[in-house]
């Protein structure tokens, strides 16, 4: 993308605020108005159409990416987004733990168990702990109560929580942070448990790593939307 633009403004809007380009507002990919729920995520938002450079790559402007698909994605089928992320809840990786060796089931334990019981006391309700990968049922009541507050969510939430759950494969983890129960430090660090005992046993690779670190950057970004948009008008 070439830049057209010289400024980049911001602006109170009714419902929200506005990032505009040398006084045009911005709009989604489907031509609705980019209107933002807080001003510190309009702030933002307008630092990535302001950065000092003739070429615009958006893959470099998450938070953009986020607010075009809370926009013209989520908020057009919110209940179906809330479905999906409650959906990871019944193959949560925090339900399902190692049956060896002793030192990973003990980490596991250490870091997972206080976690999953964090959100058990939120919603009044337990889930099921399993070892090895074989399927395991959830107690329905569990799935409803998550799903009823993924439901509650936004549609600029669930945005943030797309990428935070199908990166970590948690809908746990999506929880305690939507709930600020969690870090984005904390919860990526619980999700990468096993990667990091496996660089420990056999060292790190390469690869392996580039896309961990990827994935933590894509991870970072819904994080820091995720609270962005959460904060007072």
């Amino acid at each position: 993308m070439k830049r057209f633009w010289s400024e980049v403004t911001i602006a109170a809007l009714e419902g929200g605020h506005g990032v505009f380009l040398d006084g045009r507002p911005l709009r989604t990919p489907a031509r609705a108005l980019l209107l933002l729920p807080t001003l510190s995520l309009a702030q933002a938002i307008a630092h990535e159409w302001a950065v000092d450079s003739l070429e615009i790559d958006p893959l470099n402007m998450p938070l953009t990416g986020l607010a075009n698909a809370a926009i013209d994605l989520v908020s057009v089928e919110p209940q179906v987004f809330a479905g999906r992320l409650a959906a990871y809840a019944e193959t949560d990786l925090l339900c399902y733990r190692a049956s060896y060796p002793k030192r990973l089931v003990d980490r596991q334990q250490q870091c997972w168990e206080p976690l999953l019981a964090t959100l058990e006391q939120r919603l009044d309700s337990r889930f099921h702990r399993t070892s090895g990968l074989m399927h395991i049922a959830q107690p329905e009541t569990a799935l409803r109560k998550a799903q009823q507050l993924f439901a509650s969510y936004p549609p600029f939430t669930l945005a943030a929580l797309d990428p935070v759950v199908t990166i970590t494969g948690s809908a746990v983890l999506g929880l305690l942070l939507a709930e600020k129960l969690l870090s984005a430090e904390a919860a990526f660090t619980a999700a990468t448990l096993d990667e990091r005992w496996q660089e420990e046993q056999w060292g790190a690779d390469s690869e392996a790593a580039a896309a961990r670190n990827a994935r933590q950057t894509q991870f970072e970004a819904a994080a820091r939307f995720l609270e962005l948009a959460a904060t007072a008008p």
